[in-house]
């Protein structure tokens, strides 16, 4: 009942930036939570930053100072603007979202993940 797409990722040099996104679509009553994860090869998925209903926002160590995620509550759409890229950051990105999904008289919570975007980082 919800879908999310991303958008945005692509190949960057070093210390470079880029900003992907993620625009959220269907039966959304209203968002809880959403956030971007990232899966380089050979790892497990972690998160890399998170946003709340409010304006609450958390990010990994690794990014803190170089990574910014806002959200545009009308759009229903995440960012994630990347600064000062590194080979590091290079991995698959994936958006996950928590909503409060109403389908005509029933409602429920309910966690998604897009399909992901490909961020490479090299020179």
């Amino acid at each position: 009942q919800v879908q999310l797409v991303e958008s945005g990722g692509g190949l960057v040099q070093p210390g470079g930036s880029l900003r992907i996104s993620c625009a959220a679509s269907g039966s959304i009553f209203s968002i809880n939570a959403m956030g971007w994860y990232r899966q380089a090869p050979g790892k497990e998925r972690e998160l890399v930053a998170a946003i709340t209903s409010g304006v609450g926002t958390n990010y990994a160590d690794s990014v803190k100072g170089r990574f910014t995620i806002s959200r545009d509550n009308a759009k229903n759409t995440v960012y994630l603007q990347m600064n000062n890229l590194k080979p590091e950051d290079t991995a698959v990105y994936y958006c996950n979202g928590g909503f409060l999904v109403k389908v005509g008289s029933t409602s429920y919570n309910g966690n998604y993940w897009g399909q992901g975007t490909q961020v490479t980082v090299s020179s």
